[in-house]
């Protein structure tokens, strides 16, 4: 299987600058502030008390931007082997665990946590073909409590990598995270750069490696979805 990705999909995916899971509500949240600002210049004028309230929600509206963005990024590097970050956060996990959905048996786990500051796309992690896509209904706990991984509504990836090993990456859904979206079949061909999926308002993405593979990233690293190299398999 190649690993050059075709190039009709780069150009489509380089006119991206706002992930369209956000459309709608930044939609409705901006004409919440351009009503908030009508209202305030109508009633109140110009003045500390308008400039501080039309701040405040302008900066609120700023965060929700940030939280949309869908940056152009492509991993510069070789992808034979190669496990990328899917997903902008801080490492919050790194452990040896069973894996009880689709291994059964011990797994090295690596999960980012997302803040509502980081962008909120989710990135293939490594190059392959997906044989399962499922998801699971559950709680809505803090995401990064130990027992979210398996309780919190979340949705499972496994890739099967041109050299065999399989990797799961698992999307969790957290206290405020009410959707998660999947993109990704089953059956067809993934590379690196391409979306998985989006979790909106702040969760975490788990990564279940085989035991064998050489973990590159510490505890509380920031950590660039798409960019930064978790792991090399053997």
């Amino acid at each position: 299987m190649s690993s050059q990705k075709p190039v009709i999909r780069n150009k489509r995916r380089n006119k991206i600058r706002l992930h369209h899971e956000g459309t709608n509500t930044l939609l409705v949240a901006g004409l919440g502030l351009a009503v908030i600002v009508a209202i305030m210049l109508y009633f109140v004028g110009l003045g500390w008390i308008s400039y501080t309230v039309i701040g405040f929600f302008a900066a609120i509206y700023a965060v929700m931007v940030n939280f949309f963005r869908c940056p152009i990024r492509m991993f510069q590097g070789p992808t034979t082997k190669t496990v990328v970050a899917p997903a902008d956060g801080h490492i919050v996990v790194i452990e040896e665990v069973e894996e009880p959905e689709y291994f059964h048996d011990r797994r090295k786990m690596v999960s980012i946590f997302m803040s509502l500051t980081n962008v909120h796309a989710n990135w293939i992690p490594c190059e392959g073909t997906i044989v399962k896509v499922a998801h699971h209904d559950g709680n809505f706990m803090k995401a990064w409590l130990p027992k979210a991984s398996t309780e919190n509504e979340r949705s499972t990836v496994v890739i099967r990598t041109p050299q065999g090993e399989e990797v799961l990456v698992r999307q969790v859904a957290g206290a405020m995270a009410r959707r998660i979206v999947t993109y990704a079949e089953e059956g067809t061909e993934c590379f690196i750069d391409e979306h998985m999926g989006f979790i909106k308002f702040g969760s975490r993405v788990d990564l279940y490696l085989p035991l064998n593979a050489e973990i590159l990233v510490s505890m509380g690293q920031a950590t660039v979805g798409d960019e930064t190299i978790i792991a090399k398999l053997k």
